[in-house]
């Protein structure tokens, strides 16, 4: 592998005055910092190093999200009917790659794991020489993926991470998340299931056991004891596990009148499926009707669950029967590629894709530091979740978040999901400084390995 080693130093004629040495890259032309970053593309072509969970707990998003990666790409390279990029306002797009580069990508299956992502991520980096990371399905896979890309002065676009961490303790310069946090998951959720099930309930948690599951139970329990709930238990169950027999049958005898599912993809599908199974959704208890939350799910995994997600609260980062343009213009698009709407985590990958084309334009340049600036305050709309702030404090996307409810009366296969609340930017936004973290430097490493 090459190894590109740093000169940002430039020199300039002074009238006779000698030499005059300037320590900045601001005096030079767009573009003139070639062969000063890792895998600058001096060729004809850019290589977009796409790491998604194919195989694993969380495959089936993966797998969406690797055919909206697909679609963006060609839409950036002029085929098709331009989808999303007849709609982003402001656009520095053209249809024609990126500065005039045709867009190719290499794929890695992160198969759901962290150490398996990061890995995918590196041979990418090395051996593809991908100019920009993007992909995954678990915050485990971002997080890990995320610190990898700083390190080696690669941009990470996230795909789907829902943890506080990933724009909290552990966010990074040269890492950016789309896709909204537990944080205000619980924000959004809380007064509307207080408002359905009261404020005298008692609440039992099941947790996936990493990042994303530990900071989704402590959003959820910390808006519902705001409410008044009460926290009857909490207990992690490993990523995975498939049968939850032994960890819903405490549930019973535990005192509690709502279970709270902090579960995704297949984890979520089988736990859910099991809880009915077991006779919860037809239970009393403490005098009052049984419920069950599951905080964040998707349409792929309401799907999944068929007859049990009907009438579960939740939250989503988005929706493909929203009415807005962006909405109806990126279901258009991916409904006539694929045959079926777009799944949130489809959405979520085609637009990050965007995004960072989109700073690359506005920049001038693939050089991470000023691509990264273009990104940092990036006020934008037309991408389906209303007007947006990709916000330079930590690299958190602020936009409005979806209530969900798994629909009584669908009337096809993809109608699962019924949106009952969208709630305001304004009302999600919270003080950056509150989960810690530093984002560190944008300067480049000197080089690839």
């Amino acid at each position: 592998m090459t190894k590109f080693h740093m000169n940002r130093r430039g020199i300039l004629k002074g009238a006779g005055a000698g030499l005059v040495t300037l320590a900045t890259p601001h005096f030079f032309t767009k573009g003139a910092w070639a062969q000063d970053f890792c895998n600058n593309p001096t060729g004809g072509t850019v290589t977009f190093g796409l790491n998604l969970p194919l195989t694993g707990t969380y495959a089936e998003e993966g797998a969406d999200e690797l055919k909206a990666y697909e679609l963006a790409i060609k839409h950036l390279n002029g085929e098709g009917d331009g989808g999303l990029l007849n709609v982003l306002k402001p656009s520095a797009l053209k249809g024609n790659g990126i500065l005039g580069k045709k867009v190719e990508f290499v794929t890695s299956d992160s198969q759901t794991l962290s150490d398996v992502a990061r890995a995918g991520a590196t041979r990418m980096i090395e051996r593809d020489n991908a100019i920009m990371i993007t992909g995954g399905s678990s915050s485990g896979e971002a997080i890990a993926v995320q610190s990898l890309c700083q390190e080696m002065g690669i941009i990470f676009m996230a795909g789907l991470t829902h943890s506080n961490d990933t724009t909290g303790k552990d966010k990074r310069r040269y890492g950016f998340r789309h896709f909204f946090n537990a944080y205000q998951s619980g924000i959004a959720i809380a007064p509307v299931i207080g408002e359905a099930y009261g404020n005298d309930r008692r609440a039992y948690h099941l947790t996936a056991d990493y990042t994303w599951g530990w900071t989704q139970e402590e959003s959820i329990k910390a808006a519902t004891e705001a409410l008044g709930w009460e926290t009857v238990a909490a207990v992690r169950t490993p990523l995975g596990a498939g049968d939850y027999s032994q960890f819903l049958t405490p549930v019973l005898n535990s005192g509690a009148d709502v279970l709270i599912l902090n579960h995704y993809g297949n984890d979520m599908v089988n736990s859910l499926t099991q809880a009915v199974q077991f006779g919860m959704r037809d239970r009393q208890a403490n005098g009052k009707q049984f419920e069950i939350v599951v905080p964040l799910f998707s349409e792929l995994m309401a799907k999944g669950a068929g007859e049990n997600i009907k009438g579960i609260f939740g939250t989503s980062n988005w929706h493909w029967a929203l009415e807005d343009e962006g909405s109806q213009a990126f279901t258009k698009s991916f409904g006539a590629a694929y045959g079926s709407p777009p799944s949130q985590a489809a959405h979520t990958a085609y637009v990050q894709a965007l995004l960072y084309a989109d700073a690359v334009e506005r920049a001038g340049t693939f050089y991470p530091p000023e691509v990264i600036k273009a990104l940092e305050g990036f006020e934008f709309d037309g991408m389906g979740n209303g007007p947006t702030l990709y916000r330079a404090e930590d690299h958190q996307c602020m936009k409005s978040v979806l209530v969900v409810r798994g629909n009584e009366n669908p009337t096809s296969q993809f109608d699962v999901l019924d949106v009952v609340q969208e709630v305001s930017r304004e009302t999600t936004t919270y003080d950056p400084s509150i989960f810690g973290g530093e984002l560190g430097s944008a300067e480049p490493v000197p080089q690839c390995t």
